[in-house]
């Protein structure tokens, strides 16, 4: 068993090939504590925020990588830097708050020490003692000092941060059938037009898991099926990462009034109306009848596309059992007024009370009650084959393999 993992007990082995994911892997808290180096702080983009957020010289947000709290700020230059959230002195927040505007530097309140916008140590306060007597050594230098910086990147007015110097460059992280599906944010400036946060009872994985899961969307969620927004029977596929962890799922088109597939399936109800159809109104605004889309980047973020709304989701572990996940709703910035009230009533669809997301704030904490007294067995993820290629039907679980095989890589498993 490599070093990485001794500290978990010796029965802990992971089973051959893909198909099977030991439940020890959400449960043992020392895999949390080693997914923080390995996994958060290794080779991995981690979304930080949108470029909008910070659109002048100053202007700043607190988000994190895994546990790790992080700062990220527009520079006087244009360019983005992103810094750890710790003071080098004592490890207190330097910044408290979830944003701010126009700032010149940022001070740690427990002691005062000065940092400039890219994170760098710039002056301890009573450096050289009061009246001669006390301060710091002669020799010292605060710019030898600070928090760790993040090399920083964007694509598309998303920004991605990472720790490590061997991270490849994000768009072969993503590869090329996935990053062709985040183009929908390119060429127009994104707007925020709505934000939420929703505590999750389980272990982050199992979120990540189920984003990539695209064989429960029409089965899990009474509202997608039984309103046709997607249906496994419906055009679209699967694509996966050339190391696995990232991925998109499309569904094309609308599907057929009889729809064969799905007769007797408890999710599906045809007699159901809406009271208010105009919920479902949409636009092909981007020409390529994507109803629903699902694009993550290993390891915690999402970016969604249902009919007219678009999204982010940022999933963050707070625990070995908890995750808090952060909605950005979006829209852009030159929608008409039509598609703006038809973009914030599709809000509605997702969200922590979604008409169609609802289901997936309960089902993770299903698993962990579940399997609560089986941490030596595993679960199975057969469906699809035992691979992680692409595949055209999304009666799969490729992408869920996918994750999968690329947090055994960075976990070095």
């Amino acid at each position: 068993m490599p070093d990485t993992m001794q500290n978990l007990q010796p029965a802990r082995i992971w089973p051959p090939g893909l198909t099977r994911t030991p439940f020890w892997a959400y449960q043992d808290p020392s895999v949390l504590e080693q997914e923080q180096t390995r996994l958060f702080q290794g080779p991995t983009w981690n979304f930080l925020c949108l470029e909008v957020d910070i659109p002048n010289p100053g202007d700043w947000r607190t988000t994190f990588v895994g546990l790790m709290p992080v700062v990220v700020v527009r520079l006087p230059d244009g360019g983005i830097a992103a810094f750890e959230n710790r003071c080098a002195h004592r490890g207190s927040l330097i910044c408290f708050d979830e944003c701010g505007t126009r700032a010149k530097d940022f001070t740690c309140v427990y002691h005062a020490w000065r940092y400039d916008l890219e994170g760098t140590l710039r002056s301890v306060a009573f450096q050289r003692g009061v009246n001669g007597v006390g301060g710091m050594a002669p020799d010292f230098r605060p710019e030898r000092y600070g928090p760790r910086k993040l090399r920083v990147t964007s694509l598309h007015g998303l920004v991605f941060g990472t720790l490590s110097a061997e991270t490849k460059p994000l768009a072969d992280y993503l590869g090329p059938d996935v990053a062709r599906f985040m183009a929908v944010a390119a060429g127009r400036k994104l707007e925020v037009i709505g934000r939420f946060t929703e505590a999750l009872p389980n272990n982050w994985k199992l979120y990540a898991e189920n984003v990539r899961d695209t064989y429960h969307a029409s089965l899990l969620h009474v509202f997608f099926a039984t309103f046709k927004i997607t249906r496994l029977s419906q055009r679209g596929g699967v694509f996966v990462s050339p190391d696995g962890g990232c991925h998109a799922s499309t569904t094309i088109g609308s599907a057929e009034i009889m729809d064969k597939a799905y007769e007797g399936i408890r999710s599906v109800d045809d007699e159901l109306r809406l009271a208010d159809p105009s919920l479902l109104e949409w636009e092909d605004e981007h020409g390529d009848q994507i109803q629903q889309q699902i694009l993550s980047v290993f390891p915690t973020m999402v970016f969604q596309r249902t009919r007219n709304i678009m999204s982010v989701r940022h999933f963050l572990p707070r625990g070995k059992d908890q995750t808090d996940l952060h909605w950005i709703f979006l829209g852009y910035a030159d929608d008409t007024e039509a598609q703006r009230r038809r973009r914030l009533r599709q809000i509605n669809l997702t969200g922590p009370a979604g008409y169609v997301s609802l289901e997936d704030g309960c089902i993770g904490n299903f698993v962990e009650r579940g399997a609560a007294a089986a941490g030596d067995q595993e679960a199975m993820l057969e469906m699809g084959g035992a691979g992680t290629e692409s595949q055209e039907s999304r009666a799969s679980e490729t992408a869920v393999r996918g994750f999968w095989k690329q947090w055994r890589a960075a976990m070095g498993i």
